[in-house]
């Protein structure tokens, strides 16, 4: 094939797609490199699926160069994901600006436009960290101008900022500390060099780099990073960014005059901010450990966040420590990163259409079955370590046989999220506000599929605010508590609205001093889900536990398959 001198329409917009598929093909390996901010596992799938909303906008915009770039700027704009693809969508709408209003496209004004990225990434940073995607993309970025200034071609500037980029991220280490610990190179600086890989296939024909079947971090490396944190930094408040619990992203409608402003006050409730957008529509994204505030400060000031995402980091470093921690000894590139594949849904065609349908989140398969066999017309995947998204959510909800609709979230981090559907269809939905499966399955016995979803919504809630709950995970961090200081690899039992109540060495031991917290003598009921790493001897134990403590307590136990929580606990 010819080499290409100008980086024109159909150029840029083969880069996009070839660089979509190698993201895709290079996933894993980036997965098990992320360790900054929290070692999450997450920066090459939200990378892939920020590019998946690029190419679908290219798609429905096929045309000139003006509508190539729109389409980038727009698509990245609407579907970042996470930290690294918030930024990564700033770098892609300052590239296609600057290639946008010029008349060619050749080495110097694409070396230029790399660097107006590197300055959009920079801007959309409420405190820049050296060391990440952002050193990379700028050292690459001065290679390339430096290079374009002396003449070289367009495949040859590219190679020259590679090769600077390459450079860049083999020293990140070296400037953020818990790389070095870790014993990798930051993953979305990794995840940016793919671009340029793609660029130098579309416009000279070099071949596509191979994934290289990373390990990762080994446990030891791992654990080590979780205990004292990823983070270096801290928000105005004095608290570290590892332990900042909460990843809220929206989209926000507002004011440009006001942007500052709501920068400010984001940065007084949390860290790893990121704002990109433009003309009153911004992607926003930071951690916090105060969900609430970080959603308010925007509407004080005149704005309108939607498409609200909320995630529990610190469940999905659980997550990610387990996946790592099974993938000892498992074959080279077994890693297929499912934590963040898309959340799916499926419906049960065999029940019949029903005035008011309920849509359903389940974390394990047994779960998604219970609910069906209760009347659970729509299962979306997902949960503590996979909030779906609202358009996951809507998508379930069209698809229901019933004009009027019931969502049981079943995460407190899921209930901002559904509240958001009413608004997108033309029908009725309500949201019963369950934060567990527990409460799901009592709201179930008041569901009828007859009555309306006003009716159901108010007699569903009533009857899951009925339940107290309580569940047992695994702790991945030393920590402090109102109930006492927690070890790594502690059994912790919680309890909703009152945290930690119990910790223990031993899950049933756990168990049994969280049941003290939650049985009372007017009890009747108590449900046991079992999670995918229950064992059945433990489970015996809780049952006669509980029957020897409160005879007149009957038990129920029912196959949940939830990871991270052996047992999930309810009682009537």
């Amino acid at each position: 094939m010819p080499v290409l001198e100008q980086l024109g329409s159909d150029a840029l917009r083969h880069t996009l797609m070839t660089y979509r598929d190698t993201l895709k093909r290079h996933q894993a390996d980036l997965n098990k490199l992320n360790v900054y901010p929290v070692p999450d596992g997450d920066t090459g799938t939200n990378m892939a699926r920020t590019l998946d909303a690029v190419v679908a906008e290219l798609d429905k915009h096929p045309g000139a160069l003006d509508e190539t770039c729109n389409a980038i700027s727009h698509g990245s704009l609407m579907g970042a994901r996470g930290n690294s693809g918030v930024i990564l969508s700033q770098i892609l709408r300052g590239l296609s600006a600057t290639l946008q209003a010029a008349r060619v496209h050749g080495a110097p004004k694409v070396a230029e436009a790399l660097k107006a990225a590197s300055v959009a990434a920079y801007d959309s940073v409420l405190k820049p960290i050296e060391g990440t995607i952002l050193t990379v993309v700028r050292e690459a970025a001065d290679a390339a101008v430096r290079a374009a200034g002396d003449g070289a071609t367009l495949a040859a500037m590219l190679r020259v900022a590679r090769a600077a980029g390459r450079e860049s991220l083999a020293n990140t280490p070296e400037l953020l500390p818990v790389l070095k610990e870790a014993g990798v190179v930051d993953a979305g600086g990794a995840g940016f060099l793919l671009f340029l890989d793609s660029a130098l296939h579309v416009v000279d024909g070099e071949p596509l780099p191979e994934p290289e079947n990373l390990t990762g971090p080994n446990t030891e490396q791992l654990v080590a990073v979780m205990k004292r944190g990823a983070g270096d930094g801290g928000n105005s408040a004095g608290v570290d960014v590892s332990q900042l619990r909460y990843e809220v992203m929206f989209l926000l409608e507002i004011d440009d005059t006001k942007l500052r402003a709501f920068k400010h006050k984001w940065g007084e409730v949390g860290d790893s901010i990121v704002v990109v957008g433009g003309d009153g529509l911004y992607n926003c994204h930071i951690h916090t450990n105060d969900i609430g505030a970080a959603i308010e400060a925007p509407i004080s000031l005149g704005g309108r966040p939607h498409q609200i995402r909320v995630t529990d980091l610190f469940e999905e470093v659980a997550e990610e420590h387990q996946k790592r921690e099974a993938q000892i000894g498992a074959p080279t590139g077994s890693d297929t990163a499912a934590h963040g594949g898309k959340p799916s849904f499926k419906t049960h065609a065999a029940l019949p259409a029903v005035t008011c349908a309920v849509v359903a989140v389940a974390s394990g398969d047994g779960i998604a079955e219970l609910f069906g066999n209760l009347g659970v017309h729509g299962v979306v995947t997902g949960g503590q370590t996979l909030n779906p998204s609202t358009q996951e959510l809507l998508d379930a909800v069209e698809h229901m046989n019933a004009q009027q609709v019931v969502i049981l979230p079943n995460n407190k981090n899921i209930i901002a999220v559904a509240q958001q559907v009413d608004g997108l269809t033309k029908k009725d939905v309500r949201v019963v506000p369950t934060c567990s499966m527990p409460e799901a399955l009592a709201a179930l016995v008041a569901y009828d599929p007859e009555a309306s979803a006003e009716h159901n919504g108010g007699s569903m809630a009533k009857a899951a605010a009925a339940v107290v709950t309580g569940e047992i995970t695994t702790a991945v961090r030393d920590t402090k508590t109102d109930a006492g200081d927690v070890k790594i690899g502690d059994a912790i039992g919680l309890v909703r609205g009152d945290g930690v109540v119990a910790i223990a060495a031993s899950v049933l031991e756990c168990a049994s001093a969280l049941l003290k917290h939650i049985v009372t003598d007017d009890r009747e009921l108590l449900t046991i889900i079992v999670g995918a790493d229950a064992q059945p001897h433990v489970t015996d134990g809780i049952v006669a536990w509980a029957n020897e403590h409160f005879p007149a307590l009957s038990c129920e136990i029912h196959r949940g398959g939830q990871p991270l929580y052996p047992y999930l606990f309810g009682v009537e």
